[in-house]
């Protein structure tokens, strides 16, 4: 008779340990908690990085537009020498750009910069683009 009482609280004692504790259970969801929102962060980093470059690209694809547009003007003769500024037609209303000339130590060479900026003066959101015209 003793060994039948033994056998059942054995098998009690193993019927027991196949569960999992409420304590377990809360332990493993903070993990996966934890994980989640640390996940969750790295995606939307992701996204502003992704959001950045691809608006340095735009902007610097348009600074070559607008840098071709003055070494075309350059060509023709229609060149106009003084410093200006503007906006791009939509949908690149978000950008502005400048283009500033200097004088170089030969006379018949000028430098061009053309400026893309967008968003706020303060965090200097923009894209320099120099070349040389004859």
């Amino acid at each position: 008779m003793a060994g039948m009482v033994m056998q059942q609280s054995l098998s009690r004692k193993i019927s027991w340990r196949n569960g999992f504790t409420l304590l377990e259970i809360m332990i493993a969801l903070a993990i996966v908690s934890i994980a989640m929102v640390s996940l969750l962060a790295l995606a939307n980093r992701s996204i502003e990085v992704h959001d950045r470059l691809q608006r340095i690209t735009v902007a610097t694809l348009l600074a070559q537009q607008k840098m071709a547009e003055t070494e075309v003007n350059a060509t023709n003769g229609t060149l106009q020498s003084n410093d200006n500024k503007g906006v791009f037609n939509d949908p690149f209303a978000a950008y502005r750009w400048e283009v500033v000339y200097a004088d170089t130590p030969l006379p018949s060479v000028r430098m061009v910069t053309v400026t893309v900026l967008w968003g706020d003066a303060e965090r200097n959101e923009m894209v320099d683009l120099s070349s040389f015209i004859f």
